[in-house]
């Protein structure tokens, strides 16, 4: 009976639906494309913040590299001067020389390096060895010199403050 009832019956196979298209994405791919472009944004902006201070620091790691005794001092306060030049305004530190100019440097550490900074360390001999042709520092010396001024560069504000780096008019 069941197979008499089976050739009555029309029955025809079982019809899948089509597949779905992948245009437009369901909404949890586009949550997620978005968090994706944010986090990319976000790196780009964090990696571009301190751009300046790596080029410093990369700067710092060549002069140390190259070892020239004569203008060795010189190069160094440059270099500390354009980062200061580029982190603090114009008028907070372009016309410091000399003391001034160290504790300008030691107040821009944080307190912890103060003591053995730029005024009461080996970073003194920044005051007057940029202007001495003969100034030359022992090797521990000179190790501990740019210790320091790469400790100085790297608490460098992240983004240049507002201001720095301008001349005025």
């Amino acid at each position: 009976m069941s197979s008499a009832l089976a050739t009555a019956l029309p029955l025809q196979d079982i019809q899948l639906p089509p597949a779905p298209g992948w245009w437009p994405p369901a909404p949890g791919w586009w949550l997620l494309l978005t968090l994706i472009l944010l986090a990319a944004l976000l790196a780009l902006a964090y990696w571009r913040r301190g751009r300046y201070r790596r080029a410093a620091l990369r700067q710092l790691a060549r002069l140390q590299a190259r070892a020239a005794a004569g203008s060795e001092l010189a190069a160094l306060s440059r270099l500390l001067r354009q980062a200061a030049l580029r982190s603090f305004p114009t008028s907070a530190c372009a016309g410091l020389q000399g003391e001034a100019w160290l504790a300008f440097l030691d107040q821009s550490l944080p307190r912890r390096w103060r003591e053995r900074g730029f005024r009461g360390g080996i970073g003194r001999c920044l005051a007057l060895g940029p202007y001495q042709p003969g100034a030359a520092l022992s090797a521990v010396e000179r190790q501990e010199l740019y210790a320091l001024c790469r400790r100085w560069l790297r608490t460098l504000p992240a983004v240049p403050r507002r201001g720095a780096g301008r001349r005025r008019p």
